[in-house]
């Protein structure tokens, strides 16, 4: 058991859940996509993590914080076989460089104590998405400058320190039509999914294919 006087608990020892359940789908589905292309694009990294509704811990004797999604850079990506249960500041030793929240009807603070917290850690950017705006707009990015967190015009947004930009835009995942959020190069040019990929790469299989039959070359021979 945790004796507090003698060392800090590691993150086996710590709960891995607020036990708040998600009062929408996009909560999990938004950070799930952004995690997927990530997984893609750096697919040759193995210093980044994403946590997706992770509590990460920054003083034993606090509650933590729990975004739905964060991105952490200098880490490893996979600890152990296990892999993380939290992410603990005082084990990992990076503060995550951006976080985001998902805004639902429930309204969990995304606009003024998660800030504070947030800006507290030292969390370079924070990205808010709220698909129920109807007036104002629903993509929303901050960079801490200064103790607090300024809105950064644009979308998609360049993240120098990501070395990706994140921005939002109609599209198709899992068969759901809708805005969602993607990351972007520096050009403004959007990565394409890992299900779009497969799709282009059928498309040109499917495209070499009639060229030779046109030729009158069989493409199974």
């Amino acid at each position: 058991m945790f004796d507090p006087h003698t060392r800090l608990p590691t993150a086996d020892e710590l709960p891995d859940s607020d036990d708040t359940p998600v009062d929408n789908e996009l909560q999990d589905l938004i950070p799930g996509l952004l995690k997927r292309l990530l997984a893609s694009i750096w697919a040759e990294r193995r210093d980044w993590f994403w946590g997706t509704d992770m509590g990460i811990y920054f003083d034993p004797d606090d509650t933590p914080v729990v975004p739905d999604g964060f991105l952490a850079l200098g880490v490893p990506r996979v600890k152990d076989e296990n892999l993380r249960r939290s992410y603990v500041l005082w084990e990992e030793k990076v503060v995550p460089v951006l976080t985001l929240e998902v805004v639902s009807r429930t309204r969990r603070s995304e606009y003024r104590q998660k800030k504070l917290d947030y800006a507290e850690l030292g969390v370079r950017y924070y990205v808010i998405y709220n698909a129920l705006r109807q007036v104002k707009e629903s993509f929303e990015v901050y960079r801490l400058e200064g103790g607090e967190y300024v809105r950064l015009e644009g979308n998609p947004v360049w993240l120098p320190e990501v070395g990706l930009a994140i921005g939002a835009e109609r599209g198709v995942d899992q068969g759901i039509e809708r805005e969602w959020l993607y990351w972007y190069d520096e050009s403004g040019c959007r990565y394409p999914t890992p299900e779009e990929r497969t799709q282009e790469a059928e498309q040109r299989a499917e495209r070499l294919a009639a060229q030779l039959r046109s030729l009158g070359i069989d493409p199974e021979a």
